[in-house]
């Protein structure tokens, strides 16, 4: 039986990375060293995780820090949240915008270079509508 899934995340920084995600984003650490943090967001119960690339636990040829990884954090008001994470200095690397496919989203990098996406959804232009289920 499954009992959880979260990405672990591989980063060179994992201390500054730690910080970033909790600092900017609330969430606590439910374990920490310095080459693991396991954390996890105490309002909604989402977890990630953050590894040294260069730990023994790490396969060998497979130590590389994340690239080609977005991390999206759905949250009530983006707007605020780019102008907190902005006046931060938080490198923004596509600032925010609506997109009409029902998100409004601004991408910024954390300090191990995992892109993360903060999205508040709106609603989708008509095009879109379709495309979602008809639960969403």
């Amino acid at each position: 039986m499954l009992r959880s899934t979260y990405p672990v995340l591989c980063s060179e920084h994992v201390e500054a990375s730690s910080r970033f995600y909790r600092d900017h984003f609330g969430f606590e650490a439910t374990f920490e060293s310095d080459w693991y943090v396991s954390l996890r967001h105490p309002g909604s119960g989402t977890e990630l995780a953050l590894l040294d690339p260069a730990h023994e636990s790490v396969p060998p040829g497979y130590g590389t820090p994340a690239r080609g990884v977005l991390v999206n954090l759905e949250l009530d008001d983006v707007d605020a949240v780019a102008a907190r994470l902005e006046a931060a200095g938080v490198p923004v690397v596509q600032p925010l915008r609506s997109e009409p496919f029902g998100q409004r989203h601004v991408i910024v990098r954390d300090p191990g270079g995992v892109l993360v996406d903060v999205i508040t959804e709106i609603e989708p232009a008509p095009e879109f509508l379709a495309a979602f289920g008809r639960d969403a």
